[in-house]
């Protein structure tokens, strides 16, 4: 809804950035189907904003976190398996190839400020994996 109620103005303007967030679920094994298929969807729609919005000067890119070190991801997977957050976290961080640990939320916002700024200028249509390396495994 918002690139929608955005979208004319950006176009009237000639310019303009949409970021979205996305998730690595979409690219990787994962078992909750619905959740997949909504963020590979995020990332379909973004490329397609991206496509149609180009000769008006307006980039569209989308970001896919991977393991981030967040309340709703650890705490939560905490509470509902009984484990202790410290236990969670441990092994999120295993899991993440760049000096085993978790990203954090300032990683994805550092992201979305490149995208946003006149740095990127040039990029559009583009899927940014903040993963800490993790999708290099599926390759």
């Amino acid at each position: 809804m918002a690139c929608r109620h955005v979208l004319p103005l950006m176009r009237a303007q000639r310019s303009g950035v949409i970021i979205t967030i996305s998730s690595t679920a979409a690219w990787e094994q994962y078992t909750n189907v619905a959740y997949k298929a909504m963020k590979a969807g995020m990332i379909a729609f973004t490329q397609q904003v991206a496509i149609q919005n180009a000769e008006f000067g307006i980039r569209a890119n989308v970001i896919l976190p991977g393991l981030i070190d967040t309340p709703m991801a650890v705490d939560t997977r905490a509470r509902v398996s009984g484990k202790s957050r410290a236990e969670i976290a441990a092994s999120r961080d295993a899991q993440v190839p760049l000096r085993h640990k978790m990203g954090t939320a300032w990683d994805v916002a550092n992201a979305a400020l490149f995208l946003a700024s006149d740095e990127a200028n040039f990029i559009t249509g583009v899927a940014l994996p903040v993963d800490g390396g993790a999708l290099v495994r599926i390759g």
